[in-house]
């Protein structure tokens, strides 16, 4: 089993890949902001990236992996809920509605000078929430800490109508894309920066 470092201590991207790799996990030392220079997918590709070199510095002959997870509707960012009220009125705009769900990777071996970036991008669907199904969500508790103020992989699931791409991304890491990435570095097929 090939060892990774994973920039991130979020607990949903170590279970995810906990099966497939040894992990280390490191805490990456920057301040996560959403202001757009570019476009979302752009902006997101750019945290993830410096999320890995921040680390990468401290792990040179080690292959980082770090990402980073938007929700977008209508071309606007939802990122983390600061408070419960601002959890609310992004669940209400997402009521009944589509919207993407992105995770952008990256993965940096700074010895065999390798600095890779993608991402991936699904798509959900809401069903027509009441204001009453969604102080019940938030009193669960599982919006804190969630790009969009929901989780699909546990109570957050009763919010979904139904999704369209790789289930796993919208947790927070497309694990079959990154280990298809892994595996050409492995063997060769993906060198140099």
């Amino acid at each position: 089993m090939e060892k990774l470092i994973l920039a991130s201590t979020s607990p949903r991207r170590i279970e995810i890949l906990k099966d497939e790799f040894e992990i280390e996990t490191v805490k990456p030392q920057i301040e996560e902001k959403i202001g757009f220079v570019e476009d979302p997918i752009s902006n997101c590709i750019s945290l993830a990236f410096e999320k890995a070199a921040s680390v990468a510095e401290d792990y040179t002959n080690e292959t980082i992996l770090s990402a980073d997870t938007i929700v977008v509707l209508d071309d606007k960012v939802l990122g983390k809920p600061k408070n419960r009220e601002d959890a609310f009125k992004m669940l209400r705009s997402l009521s009944g509605r589509e919207h993407r769900v992105i995770t952008a990777f990256a993965i940096i071996n700074l010895d065999r000078k390798i600095k890779y970036t993608d991402y991936v991008s699904s798509s959900v669907t809401f069903k027509d929430l009441s204001d009453s199904d969604i102080d019940e969500y938030l009193n669960t508790g599982e919006y804190v800490d969630k790009a969009g103020s929901y989780g699909i992989q546990g109570i957050g699931k009763v919010l979904v109508s139904h999704y369209e791409g790789s289930f796993l991304n919208i947790v927070g890491l497309p694990l079959e894309e990154v280990k298809s990435v892994i595996k050409k570095i492995d063997e060769g097929r993906l060198n140099g920066i």
